[in-house]
């Protein structure tokens, strides 16, 4: 039990800037931290449709409300899945070989494709987000944040990998592989019933979302592949960013074509 509230501990205090007790860690305080990835993700969710209400209830204006809920995810996370997004920028736009391409995610300067990418990458989420005008559209929303990390937790344990060595190479030697997938694969079926359940009586935005994860899990798999031979800390910060932008594209399309239908 103590293992396992240390795991949650080093979860939130790797992948969040929410303060957390610190200890010194051990390599068994690992073992099941990424069950926990999600909860980070629920967190963001959680504060994103508190914010949104909190706004809707005193008449703050739509710029207002959905550009600071844009910011909620990096002021939660402290963008450490954007770095991860932007070294990937970099590497895939260099057009050089595996070997430069990972020299690539590892050099800590910016390069001008990453910024571009990174300006683009919040301008059309931000675009997109004055979309979301139900309140199925919106939890559809706030559940991308969950699924994007559990299956960002599956890849870390279940894809190949890039280097020998690095964060990811380290999380996914746990001893406790099989355990660690169970449960991730059990949070991906339950919060993908439930946001269905939520959302399909009026609309199909929670299950095409559901769809659009399945459909960019797919492409991340094989361009991490075909550029890097593998996944990494960066490209596994890729996905949750680009997954997330999918799924909020998705579902404002959705809630376009049921608009005008």
């Amino acid at each position: 039990m103590k293992s396992i509230f240390k795991s949650f501990i080093v979860a939130f205090s790797m992948y969040s800037k929410i303060p957390m007790p610190r200890f010194q860690w051990a390599s068994k305080d690992m073992e099941y931290h990424l069950c926990f990835f999600p909860m980070v993700g629920a967190v963001i969710g959680g504060i994103e449709l508190l914010w949104i209400f909190l706004c809707r209830k005193i008449n703050a204006s739509v710029p207002f409300a959905n550009i600071f809920a844009v910011a909620i995810p990096l002021l939660v996370t402290g963008g450490f899945h954007v770095d991860g997004f932007m070294d990937t920028m970099d590497a895939v736009h260099s057009y050089q070989d595996k070997e430069k391409k990972l020299e690539i995610l590892k050099d800590p300067h910016m390069g001008a494709f990453s910024v571009i990418c990174t300006i683009s990458f919040f301008l059309i989420i931000t675009a997109f987000s004055f979309e979301i005008k139900t309140y199925e559209g919106l939890i559809s929303v706030c559940f991308a944040f969950v699924l994007s990390r559990i299956l960002s937790g599956i890849s870390v344990i279940t894809f190949p990998k890039a280097k020998k060595n690095g964060m990811v190479a380290t999380e996914s030697k746990t001893g406790s592989k099989k355990i660690v997938v169970t449960v991730l694969l059990i949070e991906l079926i339950v919060v993908s019933a439930v946001l269905i359940y939520f959302t399909f009586n009026k609309s199909f935005c929670g299950l095409i979302s559901t769809v659009s994860f399945t459909l960019t899990f797919t492409y991340y798999y094989f361009i991490s592949k075909k550029h890097f031979g593998g996944i990494t800390g960066d490209l596994a910060g890729f996905f949750i960013c680009i997954s997330e932008l999918v799924s909020l594209i998705a579902v404002a399309a959705t809630l376009f074509v049921e608009a005008a239908i």
